[in-house]
């Protein structure tokens, strides 16, 4: 059994990997970097335990310091929350040999998972649809141009460790390919220390649509329904919601079931979440399973009823899933409120935080590790906070969400929130007629 839990991570999901904790009555451990003693999840964990400077090279990707902060502080148990070691599979590993339950898949899982090329074979073996693509990692510019000639332009050169829109491009002719799969593969060196790139046909106007998945790694698998995650820029998210507006009952049952089909095919244990492309005509096609628990999870607890994070924790445990009684409700949307200027190409915007006032009211969630007074840190990603609201109809839960963004008062920095109120206001998005590339032909109006 779990006794305390150490939260390998900081902001948002930290707070949040501990507030649930709390309630089940789990001590829990912060860990944290100089930038961040401030912050709120230092302050709410039972211990806490600086381990370095603020760069996470030197902090919070430190395996040797947390397993360390673990040890001294008698933590039996270790959350990764997402980013950093969350998919790192020595991390899990590390971990296993130390006698400390890692809150996520197993070793195995996260390296099978983590190399593009091979869960596309996996998925494609479980009966899973694949987008076409190049049969494994592709390593010359020649073997590029004959798999990119035979699955036919436009083509996507994606970095086979990759994740984030890092080490990704699309061409679409012979004619830049050269340059790009160059320049693809520099990238995926750079960001991930695996410069291996593979090739998929672009589908073109495509939603992204993916399924969360919980599984016992004892054989027992659900679906907790889709989320809608198309408003992206440069590949990174702005808003999701749940259920998507393009995904029928049918629809759902036949992703829903694919994705759990290919989390049994590796025995899954923990949160996962198994992320398609969805085109015009209700075609989808898996793209990847990101092994952990993902930002965007509030919109599936609000219309799903659960605890997402409760359920890692007693799946961690052994514990085995139930599979009856779950059912869909409602309508959720989560806007990411980033330290970012909308006006100026979204450019990072840290500093003080003047004033802060979250919303409220009915169906209305905040979750934020910040307050009047914080620092937003240049070091880390740029989100304030996750602002998600419920309603019974999509109209309704756009509605609430534009009353409570009215009443989010945040001062001292440029965020996002303009471009949110702005986004709901569109007559496209209203109508749910968008794919993922909406944003980048999107005008933002100042005054």
């Amino acid at each position: 059994m779990i006794n305390k839990v150490l939260v390998a991570n900081r902001g948002e999901i930290a707070l949040r990997v501990i507030r649930t904790c709390r309630e089940l009555g789990l001590k829990t451990v912060a860990v944290y970097s100089k930038a961040d003693s401030d912050s709120l999840h230092v302050r709410f964990a039972d211990e806490a335990v600086c381990i370095g400077p603020a760069p996470s090279r030197e902090s919070y990707l430190r395996t040797d310091r947390i397993i360390a902060a673990a040890e001294v502080t008698s933590a039996d148990a270790i959350h990764p929350g997402y980013g950093f070691l969350a998919e790192n599979a020595l991390f899990s590993a590390i971990c296993e040999d130390h006698g400390i339950t890692f809150i996520g898949p197993r070793s195995a899982t996260i390296t099978l998972m983590g190399d593009k090329s091979r869960a596309k074979k996996i998925m494609r073996a479980a009966g899973v649809p694949v987008i076409p693509g190049s049969e494994g990692v592709v390593s010359t510019l020649e073997e590029g141009l004959r798999s990119a000639a035979r699955i036919g332009f436009p083509v996507m050169i994606k970095a086979s460790a990759g994740g984030g829109g890092r080490g990704m491009r699309a061409v679409p002719d012979r004619s830049g390919f050269e340059q790009h799969f160059h320049s693809a593969r520099a990238e995926a060196r750079n960001a991930f220390g695996n410069e291996d790139v593979y090739l998929e046909k672009l589908v073109e106007k495509p939603r992204h649509v993916e399924i969360q998945v919980m599984g016992d790694g004892q054989g027992g698998t659900i679906h907790l329904g889709e989320r809608e995650c198309s408003i992206q820029r440069r590949h990174q998210k702005l808003l999701e919601e749940s259920p998507s507006p393009v995904v029928s009952p049918e629809l759902r049952e036949a992703m829903g079931s694919a994705a759990v089909a290919g989390a049994e095919a590796v025995g899954y244990r923990g949160a996962g979440t198994v992320e398609f492309l969805v085109d015009a005509h209700g075609n989808f096609y898996f793209m990847e399973m990101n092994t952990r628990i993902q930002v965007e999870h509030p919109v599936t607890e609000e219309v799903a009823g659960v605890d997402i994070v409760a359920m890692q924790l007693a799946v961690a445990q052994g514990e085995a899933l139930e599979h009856d009684g779950l059912s869909l409700r409602g309508h959720a949307i989560e806007c990411r409120i980033n330290a970012e200027n909308p006006f100026k190409d979204f450019m990072p915007s840290p500093g003080c935080i003047n004033v802060f006032n979250v919303p409220g009211g009915p169906g209305v969630r905040v979750d934020t590790h910040a307050y009047a007074g914080y620092s937003i840190p240049p070091d880390y990603d740029s989100m304030i906070a996750k602002l998600i609201v419920h309603a019974p109809t999509r109209a309704q839960a756009i509605s609430r969400m534009q009353r409570a963004l009215e009443e989010f008062v945040l001062e001292g920095i440029p965020t996002t929130i303009p471009f949110h109120q702005q986004l709901l206001c569109h007559p496209d998005f209203r109508r749910g007629d968008f794919d993922t590339h909406f944003v980048e032909h999107f005008v933002l109006t100042e005054g």
